[in-house]
């Protein structure tokens, strides 16, 4: 944070604070300037000077500068990411005979290359993604080493980690562009853009799967039969190339993620489809609550409901980012009002749902026995809880002014918490669960 405290120390003084302005946009860092005056604003919210600055910017987007996407290093980088991948893809390459190894490690495989792509193009950045980088590689490194040492829930272990390093990469990806300090609205936007390279990826996928499809099809209308190494390599090698593409694809690398453009392309599709997806959500979530009372006991004797509630709660999570806007300024005043309210809807369902989803699990942990996979439910189910709850009280309490910045806020706070919980089930919980 170059200007931050420039910036506090003239938070009185008007034409510093102008001064320091002009030479950042005559150094080509005014996005650092603007991140680092929100910084200051933040922590010192009653200022009349800083106020009036963050008014200003929030009026004043930044000019869109012309990008020239470097696609000859993202295959480059593809290309070796799938050759990693096929060569741990055999049917032979399991590990502790339970999990195959690119089920396990493909995101960390995947991620590492992305990090080496955002800092050579940025040409910045440097030590954060080799933070970053290592502690992926950390990671993964302990995760296969502590595995062979567990007993009963060695195989419960593998197959959260093989949920859990995912999450864990797209934390690594976001310290590496935003660093370990960073401003709100600079953090939500990397959690926006993180779901349109995601949707941008699965694009990828389906178009990647339809071609090997084809190609198949034309050999086998030979009676051309390839061999398996051949399958392999067109397979993993194909798929290592999505994760890098995707990025390369949807995100910038030369600007921070609230300077990317959200206007057009997929972007503006995305964010018109989480937006329809909202009334349907809300209409499924009120029949759910609805039909609870005549079946009841249903999570408390059924396993299966309780993972469906998890991933209901992420889901939900990731639609209240994707519908939570940027800017006001581009909706009308009729929308903002009903969008609002349908997203305070989604959250009270959401809570009622969880709540219910939390109760099941702590009752079926009562009368069983404290396992793994019941913890790490139970502490996503609580974090989660309280990510809805926190987003409630910033709009129940509060006028309606600025609401899209406290959904941002509460959101981009949220991914803290997943970080230390990510961590606590990959380093402690092999150690309390041998």
């Amino acid at each position: 944070m170059k200007y931050l405290t420039d910036i506090q120390t003239a938070n009185n003084d008007p034409e510093r604070l102008e001064e320091l302005y002009q030479a950042s946009i005559q150094a080509k860092e005014e996005v650092e300037f603007r991140n680092d005056l929100q910084a200051a604003f933040e922590s010192s919210s009653g200022n009349l000077l800083l106020s009036a600055w963050r008014s200003r910017f929030n009026h004043m987007p930044l000019p869109k500068a012309k990008r020239t996407a470097q696609w000859g290093m993202a295959i480059v980088l593809g290309i070796i990411t799938g050759l990693v991948l096929w060569a741990i893809s055999g049917s032979e390459t399991l590990f502790l005979h339970k999990i195959p190894y690119i089920v396990l490690l493909w995101s960390p495989i995947a991620t590492i290359p992305v990090l080496i792509f955002l800092s050579l193009v940025s040409r910045r950045n440097y030590v954060n993604a080799a933070i970053s980088g290592i502690g992926l590689v950390v990671a993964s490194v302990y995760v296969l080493l502590v595995a062979p040492g567990l007993s009963r829930f060695q195989e419960d272990y593998l197959v959260l980690m093989a949920i859990q390093l995912p999450l864990l990469c797209w934390i690594a990806i976001g310290i590496a562009v935003l660093g370990l300090k960073s401003s709100y609205p600079n953090r939500f936007a990397f959690m926006t853009k993180s779901i349109e390279v995601m949707i941008a990826a699965g694009v990828y996928l389906i178009f990647g799967l339809a071609f090997g499809m084809i190609t198949m099809g034309m050999f086998s209308a030979l009676n051309v039969t390839l061999p398996d190494t051949v399958m392999r390599l067109v397979a993993a090698g194909g798929f290592g190339l999505i994760p890098i593409l995707a990025v390369a694809t949807m995100y910038d690398p030369l600007v921070p993620p609230e300077a990317q453009d959200f206007s057009q392309g997929l972007s503006k599709f995305i964010f018109t489809m989480m937006r329809l997806l909202l009334p349907l959500t809300l209409i499924v979530l009120v029949i759910y609550v609805l039909v609870i009372p005549f079946n009841f006991m249903a999570p408390f004797q059924n396993r299966d409901l309780l993972i469906i509630y998890n991933v209901m709660q992420f889901a939900i999570i990731g639609l209240l980012i994707g519908v939570t806007p940027l800017k006001l300024d581009d909706l009308s005043p009729k929308l903002q009002v009903w969008l609002r309210r349908g997203i305070i809807a989604i959250i009270i369902l959401a809570l009622i749902v969880s709540a219910y989803a939390l109760s099941a699990v702590i009752y079926r942990t009562v009368n069983g026995e404290i396992t793994l996979n019941r913890v790490t439910i139970i502490g996503w189910n609580i974090i989660n809880i309280i990510i809805l709850a926190a987003l409630l009280v910033t709009q129940w309490r509060k006028s309606s002014s600025a609401w899209n910045e406290r959904l941002q806020m509460v959101l981009s706070k949220g991914t803290t918490a997943y970080l230390v919980w990510s961590v606590i089930l990959i380093l402690l919980l092999p150690l309390i669960f041998r």
